[in-house]
């Protein structure tokens, strides 16, 4: 079952589906994941393992026990159960108007956390990992001063989730930017390295790994072996681009890479769609990706891109913020809206209030659901 593929609408909304003991368990388990994941030389952990890995290890010993399994002996048996245990396993019941039940928290192939686990780890009241992105680039706009330097270096950012060294002699390159941005950037960990040389997917330009953890000798067909990358959803008709100089090249924060680089092509294309009808619009602060349209009429109408795999997730996002009477045309990319039972899931996951008000879009329909209107939307829901 796809990511996308969670439950048809007109059932509950999110704030409905009951959440037990193995769903929030779930949810710690992927906030240890994310955070351990930075951590050098994870499997040979040594006791006492970090408090955040302990008390999830001791919750998940004491839920184990409560429901008859077997618990786990080691923190990096607990990081293989994430591995292979999916949402949908009897030990976390996760309902599937939550999260799509094939999901698992650390990625098969690449052994880092999936992005739905970061989609996971920022649900609930204080945003997680998504609240810590907002929250950096909140502190990049109180830096900056002005508007125009601010969206200069959001720009930068979000076009170089990393820099090489060879890259100050580009042609957006800007000294003062960089001085702006380069703390919000850090050398290349280890555990990103493959004997030495880092991988960059050719369509997300993010991190790549290959399964066997070698760097791979390319094909026939010229991709290479079976690779994850932290975009996961890119084609592999091409080979990853190898950096041999890793000493030389520094990457993006986490929380930046996922939730600020990886939706910004749909973002762009977003713009560009209301560039090209004719319609204004300005970015909103404190936001991720938000835009406010101008020449609207009494009704306040802004876009939010997002590219999210977990759709009853996304619009649990989208109630905690968006006033019941706000429309909202929240944009993602065509693949993802194209997927099987996503749209409805999102629908469906709304609160009553918001459905009329919220619609899914992609960049190639947004002008036309826009120019639809509130109550067509709602009919449709």
């Amino acid at each position: 079952m796809s990511a996308g593929t969670t439950r048809r609408a007109g059932g509950p909304g999110i704030g409905a589906a009951a959440e037990g003991g193995g769903s929030r368990l779930f949810r710690e388990l992927a906030r240890m994941v994310v955070a351990l994941a930075d951590v050098e030389g994870l499997r040979s952990f040594a006791l006492p393992y970090p408090g955040l890995a302990q008390r999830a290890l001791d919750r998940t010993v004491m839920h184990c026990l409560d429901v008859g399994e077997t618990p786990p002996r080691s923190l990096p048996e607990l990081w293989e159960w994430c591995r292979t245990r999916p949402a949908c396993d009897p030990l976390f019941a996760v309902s599937p108007a939550l999260v799509a039940p094939g999901t698992t928290l650390v990625h098969p192939v690449g052994r880092m956390p999936t992005r739905s686990c970061l989609e996971v780890a920022s649900h609930g009241p204080d945003g997680g990992v998504a609240a810590h992105a907002r929250a950096l680039l909140g502190d990049l706009e109180a830096r900056c001063g002005t508007g125009e330097r601010y969206r200069q270096c959001r720009r930068f950012l979000a076009r170089h989730p990393v820099v090489h060294q060879r890259d100050r002699f580009g042609l957006d390159w800007s000294k003062a930017v960089w001085s702006r941005v380069k703390e919000l950037y850090g050398p290349l960990p280890e555990y990103l390295l493959v004997d030495g040389v880092f991988l960059r997917c050719p369509s997300c330009e993010l991190p790549a790994l290959p399964r066997d953890r070698a760097v791979p000798v390319l094909g026939p067909s010229g991709t290479g072996a079976d690779l994850w990358c932290e975009g996961e959803e890119c084609p592999r008709d091409a080979p990853p681009e190898l950096i041999r100089e890793p000493d030389q090249t520094w990457i993006l924060r986490r929380s930046l890479r996922t939730f600020l680089a990886l939706p910004y092509r749909t973002e762009e294309a977003a713009r560009n769609a209301l560039d090209h009808a004719g319609i204004g619009h300005e970015a909103l602060p404190g936001s991720l990706s938000a835009h406010r349209l101008k020449d609207t009429g009494p009704e306040s109408v802004d876009i939010q891109v997002y590219d999210r795999l977990q759709p009853a997730l996304l619009a649990a996002h989208l109630a905690e913020g968006a006033p019941p009477a706000h429309r909202t045309l929240v944009v993602v990319p065509a693949a993802l809206a194209g997927r099987d039972g996503y749209r409805e899931a999102f629908t469906g996951s709304l609160p009553a209030p918001l459905r009329g008000r919220s619609v899914l879009t992609t960049p190639v329909d947004l002008v036309s659901d826009l120019e639809r209107g509130p109550k067509e939307e709602k009919d449709d829901a």
